[in-house]
């Protein structure tokens, strides 16, 4: 069994219930969610042996987050407790033309005042194939950023392939200051994940013939940001989860990847969206299990698409499906109908 590290941190979600807006009524919906601790989740589910590792607080609520993630069989033994408090997001869903909202509150969190000499990467890759996270985490503070730097160079040291999902969010840093450590960190990542939107937020490649906001994507265009990308930095593969945003209920929804050498497409996914969140951590979750599985690229952005547009059906951020169930819709039955 493959074992898979990822780093990052996890959150507390609060949400109203349904479609209704932040405080419309009193009450929210608590659950747990973060980029990497998604993808996580769905590489446990794969079957994969999946190691997550942040630093949350030593009370009820952080003890809680690292509960929810034992129950899908992840390892936490790696985690580190201390800090002052766990980072909160609240979200808000959209529907038609009213979009999703996402508010964050995680200044000061456990994980963003964390220090490198908290973590023993020699000890957690131990054994491990490979290691994944994502541009929200240097993000969160200079510390952050210093500690993703340090795992990913003992990553590539002792032979794990590094993943990095770029995962730009406007609300935690600059474009500016993405790039410029973004740029130092994807020297020591071999495969670079991302979407439609983050190659231009993050390094100024943008896609030709395509406009995110009307929801026109260009094959070529992206193409052509992949092998830019590969241009840029040592990468030995890109892969692209595209959403076709028609509004917030409906989507088109595909993948890329680019080998380094030639480019593969997944089939269009038309869905009505039960919730967004964690689509591209699932897609992520897809290519990682897909690749250290050998699967060939076509095969692999299939079963990558297919996992995120599964995780669009089930409510909150983890996606709740098994490989087998990823295998069924990436080989084309995308029904829905009743299995009896």
């Amino acid at each position: 069994m493959k074992r898979v590290v990822t780093f990052g941190e996890i959150m507390l979600r609060l949400s109203p219930r349904g479609y209704e807006r932040l405080l419309q009524s009193p009450c929210f919906e608590a659950a747990f969610g973060g980029a990497e601790a998604n993808v996580a989740v769905s590489l446990a589910n794969f079957g994969m042996e999946s190691i997550y590792v942040t630093k949350v607080p030593q009370n009820p609520i952080g003890l809680a987050a690292l509960a929810e993630l034992k129950k899908f069989g992840v390892d936490t033994s790696f985690c580190v407790l201390g800090g002052e408090r766990l980072g909160v997001y609240y979200l808000e869903k959209g529907a038609s033309q009213r979009p999703s909202l996402c508010v964050y509150d995680r200044k000061n969190s456990a994980l963003s005042e964390a220090e490198p000499k908290d973590f023993d990467w020699q000890k957690i890759f131990k054994g491990a194939s490979a290691f994944h996270w994502t541009g929200v985490t240097p993000a969160l503070s200079k510390k952050a950023a210093a500690i993703c730097l340090e795992a990913s160079r003992a990553a590539k040291k002792m032979g794990l392939t590094v993943f990095c999902d770029l995962n730009y969010r406007k609300k935690l840093w600059t474009k500016a200051q993405a790039k410029k450590t973004m740029t130092e960190l994807c020297r020591h990542v071999d495969v670079c994940l991302l979407n439609e939107e983050d190659a231009e937020n993050v390094f100024g490649i943008k896609a030709a013939a395509s406009d995110v906001q009307e929801g026109r994507l260009s094959a070529k265009g992206y193409q052509d940001v992949a092998k830019k990308l590969c241009q840029a930095f040592p990468f030995k593969a890109v892969a692209i989860s595209q959403r076709e945003s028609h509004s917030a209920s409906d989507n088109s929804w595909s993948g890329i990847f680019y080998d380094g050498k030639n480019c593969f497409f997944s089939k269009k996914h038309e869905l009505r969206l039960v919730e967004r969140v964690g689509g591209g951590d699932a897609f992520a979750a897809g290519i990682i299990y897909s690749l250290l599985n050998k699967f060939p690229p076509k095969k692999a952005v299939e079963f990558a698409a297919a996992a995120g547009a599964l995780k669009q059906t089930i409510e909150g951020d983890f996606n709740r499906v098994s490989a087998a169930e990823v295998e069924r819709l990436a080989s084309g039955d995308g029904s829905g109908r009743v299995l009896r």
